[in-house]
């Protein structure tokens, strides 16, 4: 085939360091908007972008120009140093050094968009920690509890 044609799609999520509850309803939309637009300016193109106080979550296509790896430093990094700028409250903010990276078919982009829009909700009843488990166990992933938190 002369041509590369892809379409994967991600659902990506990480925590703050140390799930310090820093996004506040003072930046929330805004870093969300910035997020979203780091993956634009990388060819991601972002379905749905949301979270809680402590997480965030990506919906988006991956490019076939990036490794998912260059992907979230790029997001981490330059969102990072975003948040840093709006205040003396955010000057610690800092990432979790990893992140859960899942592949999802198109069948189920609805229901993850649904559930990415409804996190506060959803975070009424389950820890981050809890939520991510879910999700390792969804896609079979295996971990060790000792290295999945910082």
């Amino acid at each position: 085939m002369p041509q590369s044609l892809t379409k994967i799609y991600l659902h990506i999520v990480f925590s703050t360091k140390h799930r310090q509850p820093l996004i506040d309803d003072k930046i929330k939309d805004a870093l969300h908007e910035y997020l979203g637009g780091i993956c634009r300016q990388l060819e991601c193109t972002p379905i749905q972008i949301g979270g809680y106080y402590d997480h965030v979550h990506i919906l988006c296509n991956l490019s076939k120009k990036i490794t998912v790896i260059k992907l979230l430093e790029e997001v981490k990094k330059g969102s990072s140093k975003w948040v840093k700028t709006k205040g003396d409250d955010y000057g610690g903010f800092y990432w979790q050094d990893g992140y859960g990276a899942f592949s999802v078919s198109q069948l189920e982009l609805e229901a993850i968009t649904e559930y990415i829009r409804n996190q506060h909700k959803h975070h009424d009843k389950q820890t981050y920690q809890d939520e991510c488990r879910a999700l390792f166990k969804k896609y079979n992933i295996e971990y060790d509890e000792k290295y999945v938190w910082d």
